[in-house]
């Protein structure tokens, strides 16, 4: 009897254990049953979406989430996700992607009826999804005010109407391009361009990904428009703008000098010194509407920005081996900050998912600064090199870096050549054909100075800089792209000019670095 109830007593006592190992068990699978089957329905509409994207004339674009109510120009009926159009903003569900694709043109970059009068352009509406606080061109009441699909925006001169206002007044209309008509290149004219040239197989229907096309093709359109009449927009940090700037170079080689385009420039990237000194600011989040940028870009002046060849010929290697070649917009460095540069790229390139903010990119380089502080790797660098102004030897103290500059900020806000305090000293400019020359004593005295609590080491101006480097491997950079380089020789000489657009309408420190007297900017150099 006994034995029965302490057999009775023990199961009872492992059934509770039972059912506890049982509900952990369904709740540690559950959630990774859960998100693995999320994980394969998204793929699936990924893989389906994308087959549609394909075969679509349409610039379609998938997303999890509207920024603001949408409602779906098929259907009518109000959505969370969907996709959108890059080229003629249509908003659809992702059931309705195939009727939108059949009943919706996109777009038409380029006429295809030969008939059809250049200048003969009539409006494109699309119905629904009205920008906020858009009012009818012509009751002058406010648009797209009601929670369903109504109202109409044409995609060209981006005007708005309501439905009755439509039907009554502007049916037949044609489109005039809005305000923005001096950036937009009307379909009429790429139509007469092509029946005018003997090669018919350019496509200028395809819109240029960068991602896929390198810029010197995209920018051939540029020789489609009239001489000196092309703005362009780069939008990324101060790596792109260079790369799109050796593709105009490329064009200045090839005869094209009179259809090189001026560059303004959106800032996204990480430091954005070249940017800010032509007065586009420090860095862009949404923050201007992009109306208001594209306004910016049509009244903001041409300049011009020297452009420099850095060569490093490898000592030792002098008939061995070819130099080095590399062009130069921004600084060239040796030193702390270039060994920030090396450490920050070296752990991009490993996990470049973890480096798309601004603010941990900066605080990467703050770890990478205050390491060196301890460490001082680039200690003794005014005994290890030598340095050369316009062919003078320059005697150096105990220094840690050296800067050389072609613009007036560095490191991602720093007037770097005028300081601070009472010391008088002629400003940065960066079209007078001239490098400024300073020297750093530490990764402290960088951060020192970029919180302006202490000035660099001024070392001089020159049209030409050499630097020898007699032994051991330095961190070198030349616009925020390092290397780690051996005993060398680095010659920077004045390569060429780009056409630039400086934007002064919201002043900056800068202020007094702006630019002189318009030249002539149809001089290409």
């Amino acid at each position: 009897m006994e034995e029965d109830q302490r057999s009775s007593t023990s199961s009872q006592g492992l059934l509770p254990d039972g059912h506890l190992v049982l509900w952990t068990l369904c709740s540690v699978l559950l959630p990774v049953f859960i998100t693995f089957w999320c994980s394969l329905q998204r793929s699936r509409r990924q893989l389906h979406l994308r087959d549609i994207f394909r075969k679509s004339k349409h610039g379609w674009r998938d997303t999890d989430l509207f920024s603001h109510p949408t409602y779906c120009c098929v259907c009518g009926q109000h959505i969370l996700q969907g996709a959108f159009c890059d080229c003629c903003g249509l908003r659809v569900d992702e059931g309705c992607l195939k009727k939108a694709d059949q009943r919706f043109p996109c777009k038409e970059i380029v006429f295809k009826s030969d008939c059809r009068a250049a200048d003969d352009m009539p409006h494109h509406w699309i119905r629904g999804n009205v920008p906020l606080c858009s009012y009818c061109v012509v009751c002058r009441l406010q648009c797209g005010s009601q929670p369903k699909l109504c109202d109409y925006r044409c995609v060209w001169c981006q005007k708005t109407v309501h439905d009755e206002c439509l039907k009554s007044n502007l049916r037949n209309e044609k489109c005039d391009f809005g305000e923005f008509r001096n950036l937009i290149i009307p379909p009429g004219y790429l139509a007469s361009v092509n029946q005018m040239r003997k090669d018919k197989k350019t496509n200028y229907e395809a819109v240029f990904d960068v991602t896929k096309t390198p810029p010197v093709k995209a920018l051939q359109l540029c020789t489609l428009l009239p001489y000196y009449s092309v703005r362009v927009l780069v939008c990324g940090g101060d790596g792109t703008v260079g790369w799109v700037l050796d593709a105009v170079d490329e064009m200045k080689i090839k005869g094209q000098e009179k259809y090189i385009p001026q560059v303004a420039v959106l800032p996204l990237g990480t430091g954005n010194d070249l940017s800010n000194t032509l007065g586009w600011g420090t860095g862009y989040a949404g923050e201007i509407p992009v109306a208001q940028v594209l306004r910016n870009v049509m009244e903001a002046d041409g300049v011009k920005l020297d452009r420099w060849k850095v060569q490093v010929t490898n000592k030792g290697y002098y008939n061995l081996r070819k130099p080095k070649e590399f062009t130069m917009n921004n600084y060239f460095s040796i030193g702390p900050d270039a060994l920030m540069a090396l450490n920050f790229h070296a752990h991009r390139e490993k996990a470049p998912s973890l480096f798309s903010s601004r603010i941990l990119n900066k605080a990467v380089y703050l770890f990478y600064g205050t390491k060196d502080c301890l460490v001082q790797e680039c200690k003794d660098l005014n005994k290890k090199i030598e340095l050369e102004l316009d062919g003078e030897r320059v005697e150096l103290p105990n220094l840690e870096g050296i800067i050389v500059l072609n613009i007036g900020y560095w490191g991602g806000g720093c007037r770097l050549w005028e300081g601070m305090g009472d010391e008088t000293y002629p400003l940065a400019r960066h079209d007078d054909g001239l490098l400024e020359v300073v020297g750093v004593y530490g990764s402290f005295h960088c951060a020192q100075i970029q919180v302006k609590l202490a000035n660099p080491f001024r070392i001089g101006q020159a049209h030409t800089v050499r630097l020898i480097l007699k032994c051991s491997m330095m961190p070198m950079q030349v616009d925020g792209e390092p290397w780690a380089q051996g005993p060398c020789t680095v010659t920077i000489t004045h390569k060429t000019h780009a056409l630039m657009l400086y934007f002064s309408g919201e002043q900056t420190d800068d202020d007094a670095s702006s630019p002189s007297d318009q030249e002539d900017l149809k001089e290409a150099e």
